[in-house]
């Protein structure tokens, strides 16, 4: 179902894994929690529509299909927070809006 390049794919309220032992790692689950609460925040539905926009966004501006997936704002918030597991108790709303 996932393709090569993801371990992973959060579709609220589920996380779906490529490999079980997934399930045990710390720093990925919070990474997934995070875009759990981005998807919520923005009614789920809109947050793949502006997810999807922007990764074309960055394919244009960066013309590499890696760097628009890392450089998409909510990516870039839970990519630098995965290893703070408190963030989610501290995090502000729409929180990924800084990593604009």
């Amino acid at each position: 179902m996932l393709g090569k390049r993801f371990s992973g794919v959060c579709l609220w309220p589920f996380v779906v894994v490529k490999n079980k032992t997934l399930r045990d790692d710390e720093y990925f689950i919070n990474h997934e929690k995070i875009h759990l609460r981005q998807q919520l925040e923005m009614l789920v539905l809109p947050f793949f529509i502006w997810y999807f926009v922007e990764y074309l966004l960055r394919l244009l501006q960066y013309r590499n299909r890696f760097l628009a997936y890392k450089n998409i704002s909510f990516e870039r918030e839970a990519y630098s927070q995965e290893i703070k597991q408190d963030y989610l108790k501290e995090r502000k709303f729409w929180g990924f809006l800084r990593f604009l």
